[in-house]
């Protein structure tokens, strides 16, 4: 029986083209239709998407925004230090992971968050070698408070996080399905890439990313897939292959 279902598992993992992942998600996608804080609904649906690519094997870490709270760089032009603002927006990353540890953990799905700030015992000290630990053991591994320094966004942290794990790719999840040559909101004739390599980003002055993340993507060889989170089932699409998004490459 045991031989099976470990046969079962080895056939699987060749269907995925992944197999350690650095997901990114952006706070204000948590709150669904909400203007501001966490939409129960979305929060659940995204831990079941994770839920399902985790029970195939799939090594996930992943970094949450906390634009549905706080965004330290608008704090900085309503009259807060800059300094203060990015802290405030780093906690605010925190209270995110710390939820979507628990739904997580009420789908069965087993999670650690890791700060990058010591505050115990709210989460762990990260750490490159405890991550992988982690992750090798079968959890999720939630990264938060960003890089633990204000000036660097979430989108740094991510690159940051999956560089340091040295994952396959990272996928960022968002309310569209990819990059496009326009606003699709504001353009009717924007198209969207299938792929695209760093460098046609670049000369595009495409927002796929701020450019310090960017460039660290490319330095470092770690591809990205921009594709909408908000569908169910696109985590796992994208896992086995599918052209779900825009796929940028070095």
């Amino acid at each position: 029986m045991i031989k099976t279902f470990n046969l079962l598992l080895s056939k699987i993992d060749v269907m995925l083209k992944f197999k350690r992942i650095l997901l990114k998600l952006s706070g204000e996608s948590l709150m669904g239709e909400q203007q501001y804080g966490i939409d129960r609904q979305r929060l659940a649906d995204y831990a079941e998407q994770i839920k399902e690519i985790a029970d195939l094997g799939v090594q996930i870490g992943i970094v949450i925004g906390g634009g549905n709270i706080f965004r330290g760089l608008n704090g900085a032009t309503k009259g807060f230090d800059r300094v203060k603002g990015d802290q405030m927006g780093m906690l605010a990353t925190v209270i995110n992971s710390l939820a979507l540890n628990s739904a997580l953990q009420s789908v069965g799905c087993k999670s650690r968050v890791l700060t990058a700030i010591r505050m115990e015992p709210i989460g762990e000290f990260y750490s490159k070698d405890r991550a992988i630990e982690v992750l090798e053991n079968g959890e999720v591994a939630i990264f938060s408070a960003g890089t633990g320094n204000p000036y660097f966004t979430t989108d740094t942290g991510s690159s940051l996080r999956g560089i340091e794990i040295e994952a396959d790719v990272m996928l960022k999840g968002t309310r569209v399905d990819g990059i496009y040559t326009a606003d699709p909101e504001k353009d009717p004739t924007a198209t969207r890439f299938e792929k695209i390599s760093f460098d046609e980003v670049y000369q595009r002055d495409l927002k796929v990313m701020d450019l310090t993340a960017t460039a660290m993507c490319k330095e470092n060889n770690l591809p990205i897939i921009v594709f909408n989170m908000d569908i169910k089932g696109n985590l796992k699409k994208v896992l086995e292959g599918q052209s779900i998004g825009t796929y940028v490459f070095r």
